[in-house]
């Protein structure tokens, strides 16, 4: 393997061969992305669990007569808060004719404060078209309405529309900070104005690639995802991967005239490292494909091929460009042979106190990392339609007005589909259900009844949950009905409930993935074990400090459904690559100094480029904050906080103080010798460190 590494280093980093490289990598990225060019894949949005009820019942409805039409309501409401007069009636039901009901049925709240008008949309064709019907619609309505009056289009279908336009422009928004993030970071890092530009054109480019081969992917399979997340991994993965490539070169130039030898050592030295942590964390994302969320699937497929594509690039661009620039990229600072500065004093420094009072340093930083993850407790996890969107919309203020002046439910009824032969008795059964208001029927086809149910709930509520579970429950028990429950409100329950069994099924699988892995990396069985308990505390921790957070400063009511499954995969598969390059260092050092001091010298080699890849993936993540979900926010925020707390505390304290308090036999049953010949020192050459990326 050592010798297939050193030729790959040999042709990447050649005097004539890195142009060849360069060249015929850029016309492939450029032939790919022209080629897949134009595709979108669908959203992760409104994606039912795999054989749910309610998608069940959202397939049978396409039975029905008229099944493509879906309510809009007109909300209407006097400007002073009055009462609503004959006269305020009338204009309301001309408004209801001017977007489209032809004969519109107002519906008045018994306060006599607002009224409705349902209109009719066509929902069977693209999100782009429903949108522009929506505009119209909003557009036509305030230019019909009198002064007095004033009106809101809300409704499944608005509220979907809503949630497009408000990204429209998002993802490029969400682009154009995450670039800026990464190239002040690098700036920082390498304070140098142009060497920042080759790594971070590289990960741009890798982007761009992976946004088309996804998008291709997700159109021609049906994967949903959010491309925001997909973006936000490859530059965050990226970066790390450059960073500690770069590192590694800058540390050889100091020992070597000749850069493209420096280059090549440090390709050699990386590389092995690189993939090990690109590998981790694939096969940790493709856990998700066992997942029942379509969604959760498909970021899993996703953002696996869009790391495959950052580590191609990160392997095979960044070596051929930094081999044609040459040491002078990093000017003003420009390493020179025999000049190698003094560095990680600090870091040795901490590490030394801690091995010296190893016990005490462990105890207090598991409570530390205990009372972080107390942010947990008391916490809602699922949000309402309303929670869910952080910007406020015509169609949320209308669904206000509603929960105000009508009862909750009437903003999302539930749907039942039964046999119809027992339509009687299942409207029997479903008026015995708690939180029942009123039950009527709404169509019947091919032996089947639809039947529309109102619940006294806020919908997306704990109440309306139980009010799906009572009804359930209700109708289920009705013989020969064959009685289905879908609707909003059922929806969430089965979303709720398919996370909750993807987080009970697939976070066991992710931690077992990666402790195969380690295993397999270090030749050993305790290391492993320790290092995945330490980095599930720390996940743990990261989401209680990330939930405390958000609710804190940000107002969030609760955790979205998926957010404490995607969050500890990212924090568990994306943290675990700076441990192990932290004690790939140390078994390298242990082999020569004894495990308490190689630990710290470990830590000495390895602080300042692991706090700049860690600083840089959470600087990423947090840009998810500028999207307008708030379960992309709070994902952003928890993942960004967890990165650090892994960063500064885990690597830094609790790991140093573990291997020195186990010593020795860290490495069982293994041994350290003099020299020990395992796949984690085959990493390194010579001794020098390894690098791994998230």
């Amino acid at each position: 393997m050592r010798r297939v590494w050193d030729r790959w280093a040999r042709l990447v980093t050649g005097r004539r061969t890195a142009w060849l490289v360069l060249v015929v990598a850029l016309l492939l990225a450029a032939g790919v992305t022209g080629a897949l060019r134009g595709a979108t894949a669908p959203g992760a949005a409104n994606a039912l669990p795999t054989g749910s009820e309610s998608a069940q019942v959202q397939e049978l409805e396409k039975r029905f007569p008229r099944h493509e039409l879906a309510p809009v309501m007109a909300v209407f409401t006097r400007h002073d808060g009055g009462r609503l007069t004959g006269s305020d009636q009338d204009d309301a039901r001309q408004v209801g004719q001017r977007i489209g009901q032809r004969s519109p049925h107002l519906v008045l709240s018994e306060d006599h404060r607002a009224a409705v008008v349902d209109v009719m949309v066509d929902v069977d064709r693209p999100n782009a078209e429903i949108g522009d019907a929506i505009d119209r619609m909003r557009s036509e309505a305030q230019r019909a309405v009198p002064s007095g009056l004033a009106v809101q289009i809300t409704g499944g279908p608005a509220f979907g529309a809503d949630i497009a336009s408000a990204f429209d422009g998002a993802n490029l928004t969400l682009l154009a900070v995450t670039v800026a993030v990464v190239a002040l970071l690098l700036l920082l890092t390498y304070r140098s104005p142009i060497l920042w530009l080759v790594p971070l054109a590289v990960v741009g480019l890798a982007d761009q690639v992976a946004g088309t081969v996804t998008a291709r992917l997700g159109a021609a399979v049906d994967l949903r995802f959010d491309a925001g997340i997909i973006s936000v991994l490859v530059f965050g993965a990226g970066t790390n991967y450059a960073l500690l490539l770069i590192s590694r070169y800058r540390e050889q130039l100091h020992s070597s005239s000749d850069h493209r030898v420096a280059l090549t050592a440090a390709v050699r030295g990386t590389g092995p490292a690189i993939l090990a942590s690109n590998v981790t964390v694939v096969a940790s994302l493709l856990t998700l494909l066992l997942a029942v969320m379509p969604s959760t699937r498909g970021l899993g497929a996703a953002a696996a091929v869009g790391l495959a594509i950052a580590l191609v690039c990160t392997l095979v661009l960044l070596p051929a460009a930094l081999a044609v620039c040459g040491r002078r990229l990093f000017w003003p600072f420009v390493p020179r042979p025999g000049a190698t500065p003094a560095t990680g004093r600090v870091w040795r420094r901490v590490a030394g106190a801690v091995t010296r009072r190893p016990a005490l340093v462990a105890v207090a930083s598991l409570v530390g990392l205990a009372v972080l993850a107390g942010g947990l407790i008391g916490t809602r996890v699922g949000l309402s339609q309303l929670e869910q969107f952080r910007v406020p919309s015509e169609s949320a203020a209308g669904l206000q007005v509603l929960a105000r002046h009508f009862p909750a439910g009437e903003s999302a009824p539930l749907t039942v589909v039964a046999d119809s032969s027992t339509t009687r008795q299942v409207i029997a059964a479903a008026n015995t259900a708690p939180g029942v208001t009123s039950v009527r029927p709404a169509g019947a086809a091919d032996g089947l009844v639809k039947l529309t149910v109102v619940g006294s709930a806020q919908p997306g509520s704990p109440a309306a949950l139980d009010t799906v579970r009572g009804l359930r429950a209700a109708v289920h028990r009705v013989p020969g009905a064959h009685a289905l429950v879908g609707g909003q409100s059922a929806q969430d329950l089965d979303v709720t409930s398919a996370f909750r069994r993807d987080l009970l099924t697939i976070a066991p699988l992710i931690l077992a993935v990666v402790l195969l892995l380690l295993v397999a990396l270090l030749r050993a069985l305790v290391a492993p074990l320790l290092l995945v308990l330490v980095n599930v505390c720390s996940a743990v921790a990261a989401i209680g400090a990330g939930t405390f957070v958000g609710k804190s400063l940000f107002g969030f009511p609760a955790l979205d459904v998926n957010v404490p499954l995607v969050a500890f995969l990212f924090l568990v598969a994306l943290g675990i690559d700076y441990t192990i390059f932290l004690v790939h260092r140390t078994r390298q050092e242990a082999a020569k100094h004894g495990t308490r001091r190689g630990v710290v010298e470990a830590v000495g080699h390895t602080g300042t480029v692991i706090t700049s890849a860690g600083m840089v993936l959470a600087g990423v993540f947090a840009t998810l904050g500028v999207l307008p979900l708030t379960t992309l926010a709070q994902l952003g925020l928890i993942v960004g906080l967890g990165v650090l707390v892994d960063t500064l505390l885990v690597r830094t304290l609790v790991v140093p103080a573990v291997v020195a308090l186990v010593g020795d036999r860290m490495w069982w049953p293994g041994r350290l010798g003099r020299h020990v010949a395992t796949p984690a020192d085959r990493i390194a050459v010579g001794g020098d460190s390894v690098g791994v990326g998230g």
